[in-house]
């Protein structure tokens, strides 16, 4: 008899959590506890599904590091009770928090998915429905006994992606997120199709860790044309601050003024940890690719290759609460950890 696999559902907050008032016509926050009497298609799908809301749902815009603490403590918390867990959460900030999780649980045996919608779930035309319902189908996925996905996914308008190579592209089309330098782990139509080629795959003979030391000391300096001396010796000489993703031009280009380079060379020499992604939502840093980048590799500029600044930021965030040497920091951050760059 084929296993009932047993899922949990988090809601933390965000727009498919809510549900129009008619008489009223406001949103106001859906009732988890009664998910299968208002979504009877559910029951179709032959798994055990449990439903935790946080008390509070939190806007996706007030996310952060403790935040992101709680959805994992919760999961580690539940971790041998269930074979899979759907955070539904706002999709503002997801890739975020979902890049975030990631890397907070090492060696993952389990599946954790990540949706959530442009409407609200009692909207007439509302992407939430097929969301959350493929998104607990992929969550229950098994083969031999096995979770199919041992992975953080995020699952959007048809599409599984691996979460740390997502980003948000638009606020309005039921398409709001893209992986442009990695494949959709799977994808929905007629019949649900896993790409098993893209799959990560963990150590199941070791147990999934659970990292929740993070260091939020960090900013992202974005270049522009124009940018001056004293905005970057300004953002660069905040108290306390730990590391900076700095976006680059194309393949990781940056100006190669005098002062640009001097100002980044005392700072990196005074323990700032420097990430060099690019602005491009597709492609990859090359340092030393051409000459405008050559110089950044010099001064000890690490490369983010084609990381997405979202999991760029998590990452940053995860490997400076380790209080790692310059040297190991580098080459951790340039060694893929979850499958985030190639």
């Amino acid at each position: 008899m084929k296993k009932r696999a047993k899922i949990l559902l988090i809601y933390t907050g965000g727009t498919i959590g809510m549900i129009k008032d008619y008489d009223t016509g406001a949103l106001k926050a859906f009732n988890f506890d009664e998910l299968l009497q208002n979504i009877p298609e559910l029951k179709i799908l032959e798994h055990e599904i449990d439903t935790l809301s946080f008390d509070d749902p939190i806007d996706s815009s007030n996310m952060n590091v403790e935040c992101w603490v709680k959805v994992a403590n919760t999961i580690n918390e539940n971790f041998e009770t269930y074979d899979g867990f759907v955070v539904l959460h706002g999709s503002d900030t997801m890739s975020y928090t979902a890049s975030a999780l990631s890397f907070m649980f090492e060696n993952l045996t389990k599946p954790i998915i990540f949706t959530g919608s442009q409407l609200p779930i009692g909207d007439l035309r509302t992407d939430a429905k097929e969301n959350l319902i493929t998104s607990i189908q992929i969550a229950g996925l098994q083969k031999n006994g096995k979770p199919v996905i041992s992975e953080v996914g995020l699952y959007f308008e048809y599409k599984l992606y691996r979460a740390n190579r997502t980003t948000k592209i638009n606020a309005e089309h039921f398409q709001a997120f893209a992986s442009l330098n990695y494949p959709p782990l799977a994808e929905s139509g007629v019949y649900l199709s896993v790409n098993h080629n893209a799959l990560w795959r963990p150590n199941r003979r070791q147990k999934t860790k659970l990292h929740t030391g993070f260091s939020n000391e960090v900013l992202i300096l974005k270049i522009f044309p124009g940018i001056n001396a004293a905005t970057v010796e300004y953002m660069l000489s905040k108290p306390g601050l730990k590391g900076v993703v700095l976006e680059t031009y194309g393949s990781g280009n940056a100006p190669s003024d005098e002062w640009f380079l001097d100002i980044l060379k005392r700072k990196i020499s005074e323990g700032l940890f420097v990430v060099n992604i690019t602005q491009c939502i597709g492609g990859s840093v090359v340092m030393g690719q051409y000459e405008t980048s050559v110089q950044l590799k010099k001064i000890g500029v690490v490369s983010g290759k084609d990381i997405s600044t979202e999991a760029a930021v998590a990452k940053l965030m995860y490997l400076l609460g380790k209080e790692l040497s310059p040297k190991v920091f580098k080459t951790i951050f340039e060694t893929s950890l979850r499958g985030e760059m190639s």
